[in-house]
């Protein structure tokens, strides 16, 4: 018995948006976090060691933003997959024959089974 019987007369839609989506994000993480870690990186190299304050303040909002980011990208990812599960195949809720079923004039026919 197959559990994942599609519908029958279901057409697939072609891959939209969301995939393309899905598949840009690892760059946007990437490019991202690396743009967000540059302010932090120029300091160090142009302030020196001396003043530790700007450093660690810097440091702190960089943090802040790249976490920020990350959970924005997340954010979206998440939106994407369920878009993309959504609009996938029509399955087959029940494949069972019923039993009994109602008619619409309150009464009950027996079905194949022949009770």
């Amino acid at each position: 018995m197959n559990l994942f019987n599609h519908l029958p007369g279901f057409t697939m839609s072609p891959s939209g948006r969301k995939r393309s989506i899905l598949r840009s994000l690892p760059k946007w993480l990437g490019l991202g976090s690396l743009l967000l870690v540059t302010p932090s990186l120029l300091v160090r190299i142009l302030a020196g060691e001396a003043e530790t304050q700007l450093l660690m303040t810097t440091d702190i909002n960089v943090v802040r933003l790249v976490i920020l980011h990350w959970t924005a990208i997340f954010t979206v990812a998440i939106a994407a997959f369920i878009v993309m599960a959504m609009r996938g195949p029509a399955y087959v809720a029940d494949a069972s024959p019923m039993v009994e079923a109602e008619t619409s004039d309150g009464t009950v026919q027996a079905t194949r089974d022949g009770r």
